[in-house]
């Protein structure tokens, strides 16, 4: 928790985290949460939660069970709806009711709509950034990939690995593959373009060489194995791909929803956020759609956001006017 919540939770702002991130919330938004910035902790008292099938403390596939041993392959399948359950359950236990709003991308945008849909009471407003009400069959196709990468490691062994050596290789080559889907082909040709890797080598010359670009895929996926359960992946992923509430949107109640697209977003393509939003508005919620103009593909609204905070100023303002 950042921030000091009213006993009415009438400043509570719940805050669900994407694939990759977890409860500590500036961890990974730090540049948009503090005193002043965009999530203001003066005036804001900002929830976050670990996800069901976490690594990072919430119960998932390296926890133990009760015969004292690893879940491992044995962790059942996870939902998004699965993770707000858990989740409305913690935030009962912390005494918080209804709240100021929700905030989230990509995953946490899913539990944002999720939570709107299944307590709509309970937010004055949801801001869903990078991802709309079902997840795309090419998304699906994309997260197959890393699973592939993941489960093919010699060291996988069907998921019960906890006892020997984890499948890092796998994990590593999930995160290369994961990260060509965050960013954009613009992107890509501006920070690397056809360059040699910085470090030194010539591919025309040498088959071991890479190119710029491959070297900042293969960093990252080496340093992804160091955070990352390999069954934390697989199943946060699963949960992804089960995401669609296409039939779960009912008449709207006073909950207003602002989504926002991201022009080089190819996982969640800002043409689909705008026809979600769409759906939305047909039942009758107050919905805003902008689009982020950024280069920096999906990550955007982790790495553009002095832009996104432009974007979201009139969300921001409107929940700001309700303290």
């Amino acid at each position: 928790m950042y921030g000091t919540p009213r006993p009415d939770g009438s400043n509570v702002l719940f805050v669900p985290h994407a694939l990759t991130g977890s409860g500590r919330l500036t961890d990974w938004w730090e540049g948009f949460i503090g005193p002043g910035r965009t999530l203001d902790t003066d005036r804001l008292a900002l929830v976050g939660i670990n996800v069901l099938g976490s690594c990072y403390g919430s119960t998932g596939p390296s926890s133990l069970a009760r015969d004292g041993k690893p879940y491992g392959s044995r962790f059942p399948v996870v939902s998004v709806g699965d993770m707000v359950s858990a989740q409305q359950a913690a935030v009962n236990k912390l005494g918080i009711g209804n709240m100021l709003g929700v905030i989230g991308g990509s995953l946490g945008a899913m539990q944002g709509l999720q939570w709107i849909l299944r307590e709509p009471a309970r937010f004055r407003h949801g801001i869903i950034l990078g991802a709309y009400d079902y997840f795309s069959a090419m998304s699906l196709a994309l997260n197959s990939l890393s699973r592939a990468a993941i489960m093919h490691d010699p060291n996988f062994r069907a998921g019960d690995y906890y006892d020997g050596l984890p499948p890092h290789e796998g994990v590593h080559l999930a995160r290369m593959i994961a990260m060509v889907t965050y960013k954009s082909e613009a992107l890509f040709s501006e920070r690397f373009g056809r360059r040699p890797d910085r470090a030194g080598g010539d591919p025309a010359k040498d088959p071991h060489a890479r190119f710029d670009v491959e070297s900042y895929l293969e960093y990252q996926g080496k340093k992804f194995v160091s955070r990352m359960d390999a069954n934390t992946y697989l199943s946060l992923t699963r949960a992804m791909d089960l995401f669609d509430l296409r039939d779960a949107v009912t008449t709207a109640t006073s909950t207003a929803i602002t989504f926002v697209g991201i022009d080089s977003d190819w996982l969640f393509t800002a043409a689909e956020i705008t026809k979600a939003a769409e759906r939305f508005r047909q039942r009758g919620y107050a919905v805003q759609a902008y689009t982020l103009h950024s280069t920096h593909g999906h990550d955007a609204f982790l790495a553009d956001l002095t832009e996104l905070a432009e974007l979201i100023a009139p969300s921001m303002n409107a929940l700001y006017a309700a303290l």
